[in-house]
């Protein structure tokens, strides 16, 4: 039995139609034309439209049109008095299930509707097996049964279905790109491409380009033009990872995408429009980058409307047990070798363990374990753990702090003090990289565009010019003079 939405002008027409569909138990709902049937269409669902192609207030076109966009598995049938061969070509190609001509056989129409009916109801099977997947494929990824797993379970849940931009926040290796991808399955994007990248693995210089394209001699080695991420995204969804490291000329960029869909490739001055979703992920704190300047504090409220973060592993021992036993058998599977499970005492080591490195480090623990362990269960030392770092004690620590305070002046300006320190650190540094920012920012555990910020702050980008040109001339004037 299926829902029928019957559409002529002809009232005739449509009570021989309304009989012989009844006659089959379908439910049959009946519209005088086009606009009616547009109504109709707003307010309910049908599993077949039959309609007539010409009309007094429009065209069969316009209702299959609407139908297909309110429900794509709706099946519609045309019917037509004039049959041409253009028509039919038309109807079939803008989605139409079954093309009919007047006068015709209530057996022949009966039978194309029971045909669409079943169609239609298997489509719509498909799409709940389809979503049903996608969200035990997404569980899959998101191991544990804490009180924090859940919870961004739920949230995973809640955010997938809408566009909004999600910023997702945690310590590296607890698996935010694998919150990322279960956010992408389970939306309604979860057919088009989901693409991932790491923005503090690319130089600030090609960041821009990979993002948004280039144009064909935009610069050095730009021989041909290229797309960028956010266009081969297009309909689906960008993942940016590690977002706190991008550039400001680029975060200038992705708020333009986030505000208005727009990009616009290096080296051009057109934009294109682009329908991408971002998720973005950082082991930072951004909220401390804002208030150092470090990140625009637009863009950061962009990304953040809809925030998660990944609890450490430590603060969740209570699923290191499920963890283990599910990559046990992912490692194994992938090595071709026999799976192993834990011992109880090697489990209560790991539970004891801080994991600095959080899941990613417990994968790397449980694969050279299971290479180099030859009990057939993983014992206590099969896992060589790193010493954890000593802990001052609070009374202690209050101690020294307190005994520095007592050596300071009283008319101590701490902000001014730490902001001349930074500077001169940052000049040093700059003096033995000789004026190369990308050496500095190594050698200062910075990354290179906190380094140029930090450049520009304390203007030391000349100081950089005028002590590399003082050192040329320091060397050229050690130089003995050559005799005649």
């Amino acid at each position: 039995m299926a829902k029928i939405l019957v559409v002529d002008d002809e009232a005739g027409m449509r009570r021989i139609l309304d009989v012989n569909l009844r006659r089959d138990g379908h439910v049959v709902v009946q519209a005088q034309g086009c606009m009616e049937a547009l109504d109709l269409l707003k307010r309910g669902d049908f599993d077949v439209v039959l309609t007539d192609q010409k009309m007094p207030d429009g065209s069969g076109l316009e209702v299959l049109h609407a139908a297909l966009e309110d429900d794509p598995t709706t099946s519609v049938i045309f019917l037509t008095a004039v049959a041409t061969l253009e028509l039919a070509v038309e109807s079939m190609r803008d989605g139409a299930f079954d093309f009919l001509t007047k006068p015709f056989m209530p057996d022949v129409v009966r039978a194309a509707i029971r045909r669409a009916a079943e169609r239609t109801a298997l489509m719509r099977e498909n799409a709940v097996l389809k979503t049903t997947v996608r969200k035990l494929e997404g569980a899959d990824d998101i191991l544990g049964h804490s009180a924090c797993v859940r919870a961004v379970r739920d949230l995973i849940s809640r955010v997938s279905l809408t566009n909004t931009t999600v910023l997702i926040t945690g310590e590296t290796g607890t698996g935010k790109e694998l919150v990322a991808r279960a956010i992408h399955r389970n939306s309604l994007r979860a057919g088009r491409p989901f693409i991932a990248i790491n923005c503090a693995a690319v130089t600030e210089s090609l960041l821009e380009s990979e993002l948004f394209g280039h144009e064909r001699g935009a610069f050095t080695g730009a021989d041909k033009s290229r797309a960028g991420l956010f266009e081969a995204a297009h309909e689906g969804t960008l993942f940016l990872d590690e977002v706190a490291e991008m550039s400001p000329a680029a975060q200038a960029k992705l708020l333009r995408v986030l505000a208005d869909g727009e990009i616009q490739r290096v080296g051009s001055t057109a934009t294109r429009r682009v329908d991408v979703r971002v998720l973005a992920a950082t082991h930072r704190d951004l909220k401390d980058r804002v208030r150092k300047g470090l990140f625009r504090e637009d863009l950061y409220y962009r990304l953040a409307v809809l925030p998660i973060e990944l609890a450490p592993l430590r603060e969740r021992p209570e699923d290191i047990g499920e963890i283990c036993n599910s990559l046990c058998l992912r490692i194994a599977e992938e090595m071709k070798t026999p799976a192993r499970q834990l011992s109880p005492a090697a489990l209560e080591k790991l539970s004891r363990y801080a994991f600095p490195g959080n899941v990613r480090e417990l994968r790397n623990l449980l694969e050279r374990a299971l290479i180099l362990g030859k009990s057939p269960e993983l014992e206590p030392q099969d896992f060589i753990l790193e010493a954890p770092h000593p802990v001052p004690q609070a009374s202690t620590a209050r101690a020294e702090v307190e005994a520095l305070a007592a050596q300071l002046p009283a008319d101590l300006d701490l902000r001014e003090t730490m902001m001349r320190m930074e500077k001169s650190l940052i000049a040093r540094a700059l003096e033995l990289a000789k004026g190369v920012q990308a050496e500095a920012a190594r050698r200062l555990g910075l990354s290179r565009s906190d380094l140029g910020y930090k450049v520009g702050k304390y203007s030391l980008t000349g100081w950089v010019g005028e002590k590399a040109a003082n050192s040329a001339a320091d060397r050229q004037s050690s130089v003995p003079p050559v005799l005649p």
